[in-house]
Order: structure tokens, then sequence, then C-alpha cells
């Protein structure tokens, strides 16, 4: 007889498998996107997000939705995003110190019209939205959820689907408010079958679905030289401030199985259930303000993240399982701050450069984690890039531009505490280096 313990890794391992198919899951999925862990464009890579608030291009859904009303024009953007990663983990009893070095490459499409034409009111309501597929547009869900007895990293690896939707209007005298919608996908999937002894099955029926699901993002910009002195000039012209609230929004994936075992494990079978989310995103309130001028501009932002809240989404998973783990060994998380500062400069008619600065602590606040073994580090990052705006062409009745931008990120060493499956312990260090490109071509209508 064989014990029933293998059958239900078997069933477990059908359930997933079944998953796996209908919904394209991959490893090395991490609790991040590409908004929030590089940049979605090439500007807000190249800054740092510091000025991705105060962006004009398609990503403002995102970070700020208001500011699509900063250019009345319609856009069309397509750009690429490779991130080359190297996250370490240097432990006495391992062969080697690299924990992951797969990189993460997302293809991105996004545009913006003005739909003041379809009423009456000739009022302008912008339009716009963006979305990233991972592997150059081949992976639609990366999605990975597990435990780990050597150590895994909580927010680097690949990025699911990042798709944003929203829309923006002026409000009153250099006043505009926005509101956008990030769409993140819940999956399920159930697997019923019968299995002999060998392993062999019949009578299976796998059923996938995966629903949308909307988190709110919110925003407002205020242009104070036109809020202020709208008729005339004053010293608060060039000067802006932005808003935004964000609510959580994470994957989610659940897998039911009932497998019936003949000889072994009759009807009603045995049923096994499995829930777990990825790619958390925190609930993140920000503020920011910049100055600008003909040439040059240069502003921050200093944002908020609400990563406490992830500890209640794990008590409810049931791969990392914590609301069966004793009070003091569960997993815990801050909330953090992060300041971003961040410049550019108008080279000449043509040519823009930019740059800028942030720094980010570690949302992960407890070092020792058994059974899911997370490592996470403060981190510096830094970016530069260059723009280029072609404002005549042979055929294009508008101006084009090309965007490129760079991103280094340094992880900062931290200690932790390693517990393998049988909770002999191993004292571990965690670092890395990051390095994004991207680059994009907007074309304006």
């Amino acid at each position: 007889m064989v014990p029933t313990s293998h059958f239900s890794l078997r069933a477990m391992t059908l359930a997933v498998a079944a998953a796996s198919a209908g919904l394209s899951l991959s490893a090395s999925a991490s609790m991040g996107n590409i908004g929030t862990t590089y940049g979605v464009m090439p500007v807000d890579v190249a800054t740092a997000q510091s000025l991705s608030m105060f962006n004009e291009q398609v990503s403002a859904t995102y970070y700020n939705p208001s500011y699509l009303t900063s250019d009345e024009r319609g856009e069309l953007t397509g750009g690429i995003l490779h991130a080359e990663q190297e996250l370490r983990s240097t432990r006495s009893d391992a062969d080697g110190d690299i924990v992951s070095d797969s990189p993460s490459q997302h293809v991105l499409i996004g545009m913006k019209t003005n739909l003041a034409s379809l009423t009456r009111f000739k009022h302008p309501i912008y339009l716009g939205f963006i979305a990233g597929v991972e592997k150059y547009g081949k992976e639609m869900l990366a999605f990975s959820s597990q435990t780990s007895e050597t150590g895994q990293y909580l927010q680097y690896g690949k990025e699911p689907l990042f798709l944003n939707i929203g829309g923006a209007t002026p409000l009153w005298r250099g006043i505009s408010g926005g509101f956008s919608v990030r769409v993140t996908l819940e999956a399920a999937a159930q697997l019923d079958a019968v299995s002999t002894l060998g392993g062999e099955t019949s009578r299976e029926r796998l059923a996938v679905n995966a629903e949308p699901s909307l988190k709110s993002i919110l925003g407002t910009t205020i242009k104070w030289g036109d809020t202020i002195c709208p008729d005339s000039s004053c010293f608060l012209d060039g000067w802006e401030t932005a808003f935004t609230y964000r609510t959580k929004s994470s994957a989610s994936t659940a897998v039911d199985s009932n497998i019936i075992v003949t000889q072994t494990i009759p009807d009603p079978g045995l049923s096994l259930s499995v829930a777990t989310i990825d790619s958390f995103q925190p609930e993140t309130i920000a503020i920011g303000t910049q100055y600008k001028s003909d040439r040059w501009r240069v502003g921050g932002s200093i944002e908020q993240q609400n990563w406490s809240e992830l500890e209640d989404e794990f008590a409810g998973d049931t791969i990392k399982d914590q609301e069966d783990v004793s009070a003091a060994n569960r997993i815990g998380f801050d909330d953090i701050l992060v300041p971003r500062i961040g410049a550019e400069y108008q080279l000449s008619r043509t040519f823009a450069l930019r740059g800028g600065l942030a720094y980010e602590e570690s949302p992960l606040k407890t070092t020792r984690n058994p059974e899911l073994n997370y490592l996470d580090t403060d981190k510096i990052v830094a970016g530069l890039g260059i723009s280029a705006t072609y404002h005549r062409t042979r055929l294009l009745a508008y101006p084009v531009r090309l965007d490129i931008g760079y991103q280094y990120q340094q992880l900062q060493e931290r200690d932790f505490t390693i517990v393998d499956f049988d909770g002999n312990e191993q004292q571990a260090t965690a670092d890395g280096d990051i390095h994004v490109i991207s680059g994009s071509i907007t074309l304006k209508f």
C-alpha cells in the first residue's frame, strides 16, 4: 500500500501543474511591479521616480493621473525595459553567494488622448492607459509563491502584467484632478481527477478562471502661479505641487483539487486547497513638488508606503502560512518613507539631460523568518537619462521623442538568520546590484 501522504503530494503537484498550464505561471516572481521597483518609462527610471509625479508621458496614469492634463496633444508611446539583477546571500556553508540573477524584461505600450470632442461642452477630458508585459511580451503573468530553506528575495524577480488606465481633467485655475485604476488578476483553478496507484489519471476536469481586480489611484496637481495669480506674473510661477494616493493591490491565485485514488482514497476523494498572493503593492500616499523654468526643472517627492498591511495578507496565505506560526516567529513589516530628488536640464532645443537619487529603507522588519527566509535590504537608487525631441520630420506633423534611461540600485549589506526545514540556523549577509536600462519612442498627435 502506498502511503496516503504520497498521494497528497501528488494531488498538490497535479493542481499546481494544472494552474501553471492555464495561467502561465513562472518562477522568480516578486512582491513588486515595474512602477515601484524600477520606474515605468525611461524618465521615471532616469530620475529614480523623483519627477514621476510630473511626467507628461502616459506613465502619469500610475504615478499621478492628474498630470495627463499637462499636454493637450495626444500621445502614443512604445518602449522596452531590461533589469539585470545580481542578488547575493553570503553563507559559510554555501558553494556560491548568488541567490538570483534572472533578468526582468518588459515591453511597454501606452496612449493618451483628449476626449473633449465627444461632448458638447468642449471641456478637456484626457484618457490614458499603459501596459507592460514580461519577457518582452511573451509572459502575461509572472507568478511564484514558495517556501525556501536557503533564502529568497522579497521584491525582485520577474514582474507581473502591468496595466493602468485612467483619466484627468482641469478643475479650476491651475488645479487638475485625475483618477485611474491598476488592474491585477485574481486567478482560480479547479482540478478533479481519478488516479490509479501507478499515477495514471482519468476522468480529469480542469477549470481555470482569471478575474480582473481594480485598485484605485487618485491624483491632484496645483500649478501655483495659475492658481494664485492667473492674470499676471508672480513669484509662484513655475512652482507645482502634486498629491497622490494608491490603494494596496496584489495578484492572487487559488487552486482547489479533488483526487480519488482507486483502491486507496475512495469517493469523495482527497481535497486540497491552496490560496496565495504575489506582487503585493502597499497603500501609498505621496506628495511631490517641482520648480520649472524655461530650460531646467528640479523637484522631489516623499512617499509613505504602508507595508505593515502585508502581515494580514500573509496570514491568509496557505503557502506562506503565518496564521499558524507563533507570534514570535511571524514575519513582520514596517511602514516606510521614501525620499526622492531629481533634476532635468534642457541642453538645446533637441536634447535634455536628467538624473535622480532615492533612498529606500527595507520594509522587512524581521531578520529571522523560518520556512519563508525572505531577504530584503535598504537600497540607494541613482539614475541618469537623456531624451531627443525631433520637432520636424519628413512624414509626421508633430514632434517625435526618443528617451533612454539608466538606473543603478545598490542593495546595502544586511545580516539574516536562515533557518532550514529541519530547524538548523545559519548566518547570512544579503546584498546585491541592480542595473536597469529603458528606452522609448513617443509620437504626438
